[in-house]
């Protein structure tokens, strides 16, 4: 395994387990070189999952996209990384579940990544469904944030 930092071929395993409900192989790496870590994950390769989007258009699931959307959702928010993780390997295993033909509409993933963000914080899912929903003025905007303030009031 190369590090990823310098290039070195040399690394060891500093911890192994099974992640995302026993299907991958989460390993933590050290370089023997530059002490620097880093994490890598064995999975059983898979029919790739295509995502249909609104116009109809099929292309392949890229989980570093759906990580993107995630993290400019969280930008500046007091989220560690580990919780992002979570959030991935679960939309990915419910997707495995749930694609019909290797096949979800991205409308599908957008409402999974909008309820954990909202569990986890308000502000990113907030964020998040602003350009999900292609809000057009900010009476969308004022309209999702009573509706997620009313739920809170449920709560309590």
């Amino acid at each position: 395994m190369f590090c990823p930092y310098c290039k070195y071929r040399e690394t060891k395993v500093i911890d192994s387990r099974l992640s995302q409900e026993g299907m991958a192989i989460r390993r933590r790496r050290e370089c023997l070189k530059c002490k620097r870590r880093f994490t890598t994950y064995e999975k059983l390769e898979e029919m790739p999952l295509m995502v249909v989007k609104k116009d109809g258009r099929r292309e392949p699931f890229e989980r570093n996209k759906l990580l993107a959307g995630i993290m400019k959702a969280v930008e500046k928010r007091p989220i560690e990384a580990e919780k992002i993780e979570e959030i991935l390997e679960k939309i990915e295993m419910s997707l495995q579940r749930i694609a019909k033909n290797n096949e979800v509409s991205s409308r599908e993933i957008g409402e999974m990544v909008m309820k954990h963000l909202r569990a986890l914080d308000q502000v990113a899912y907030v964020r998040f469904a602003s350009v999900y929903r292609e809000f057009k003025d900010v009476h969308q905007f004022m309209l999702e944030l009573k509706e997620l303030l009313n739920k809170e009031k449920g709560k309590r």
